[in-house]
């Protein structure tokens, strides 16, 4: 069986600005990867392009096989996506907000789909709450039964626990972890939060300048670094960046 996700020689330029200069990765079905590095590292564009938002300057995509953005389509009932900057349908319950895109999704037995994911992440309290009234750590919640109605094999998050409550986002970690080990659902996440992604991921793919300048475990990258932790070798990275930025 081949990569559930494979992106080869990726590049995005903005005007002069290379975001994306030259990323390649694979994630293997059930594997759990961080991209991380400082503000304008190029997470969120590398990410964006694995989804088919944007399109590549240069490079390849394929997700279960099919080449983005050709077989866009198809390649995205394979995928999930979420983070916490979505929206929702403020004027719908969220019940009929997830049996929407349970539908959208084409999910064969849509009222079941929203029946389980709601269990499975422990949100049965907010089944007939407008998504107007949710807090953002319930939003957050919302969000992720949202882009796992349909059971994806690769889920994608853009900051999954940012601005929330520590009880809440170790909460959403948890609801994620389960969700891996149940379903063997890949996961790749982007994160500020370097305990976080120690704690939840097995790989990390750090980002500067848009170029891939580590790969590997989280303590193999801190170690190969200098540094006694990931949190460590982030920040250094941080203020470094900030430095040539000035």
């Amino acid at each position: 069986m081949g990569a559930l996700l494979d992106i080869q020689g990726l590049v995005k330029a903005f005007d002069d600005l290379r975001a994306v200069d030259g990323v390649s990765l694979r994630v293997e079905p059930g594997e759990r990867v961080a991209i991380v590095g400082p503000n304008g590292a190029g997470k969120t564009t590398t990410l964006l392009m694995i989804l088919g938002a944007i399109e590549a300057d240069e490079g390849t995509v394929h997700i279960a096989g099919h080449p983005l953005p050709a077989q866009r389509h198809h390649a995205m009932r394979s995928i999930g996506f979420s983070a916490g900057y979505l929206p929702l349908p403020d004027r719908l319950k969220v019940t009929e907000a997830l049996r929407f895109f349970a539908d959208l999704s084409e999910v064969d037995d849509p009222g079941d789909a929203v029946d389980t994911v709601i269990q499975e992440l422990d949100i049965d309290h907010l089944r007939d709450k407008l998504c107007m009234h949710l807090s953002s750590g319930q939003r957050t919640l919302v969000g992720i039964a949202k882009a796992t109605l349909h059971r994806p094999r690769l889920l994608v998050l853009d900051e999954p626990t940012a601005s929330l409550d520590p009880d809440i986002a170790f909460r959403v970690r948890d609801r994620l972890a389960q969700i891996n080990d149940q379903h063997h659902t890949a996961l790749l996440l982007t994160s500020h939060d370097m305990r976080e992604v120690e704690t939840l991921t097995e790989r990390v793919v750090f980002l500067r300048a848009g170029q891939i300048i580590a790969d590997g475990s989280p303590a193999a990258i801190a170690a190969a670094g200098g540094h006694d932790s990931l949190e460590e070798l982030f920040l250094a990275e941080a203020s470094r960046h900030r430095a040539v930025q000035l």
